[in-house]
């Protein structure tokens, strides 16, 4: 593994906003826009080191921008599939998922990513 590049942190989108019961489903591109500002503004709380920021949106949340800080990838059909190529074209950088999605997690660790839950970059 590369541990020299920075840490690839690849973020899904629907699954962090829907881990909140805020009102998201109202306005799901604002919702995704509201966590790319955020993830924009904290980064990685509690990675020390470099990371480069990809927030995977899907459905009514594509057309989401980029920010400096985060790159916004919108997902041409499943999410979750568009992840898991993200994880397998990243090379053999250090990579890291977060989503609490079961069988996303079990996919990406087998491509050995590692994974963290929604609180990760929720607080």
């Amino acid at each position: 593994m590369n541990e020299e590049a920075p840490v690839l942190v690849i973020v899904d989108a629907a699954n962090v906003v829907g881990s909140v019961p805020d009102g998201w489903w109202r306005d799901r591109k604002g919702a995704a826009e509201r966590l790319r500002d955020r993830l924009a503004a904290d980064g990685l709380p509690g990675r020390p080191s470099p990371v480069e920021l990809v927030l995977v949106v899907e459905g009514a949340a594509r057309g989401v921008e980029s920010v400096p800080g985060v790159e916004v990838k919108s997902a041409p059909k499943s999410g979750d599939d568009y992840i898991v190529e993200l994880v397998e074209t990243a090379g053999d950088r250090p990579r890291l998922v977060v989503t609490a999605d079961r069988e996303l997690r079990r996919r990406v660790t087998d491509l050995g990513a590692e994974v963290t839950g929604p609180r990760t970059v929720l607080g």
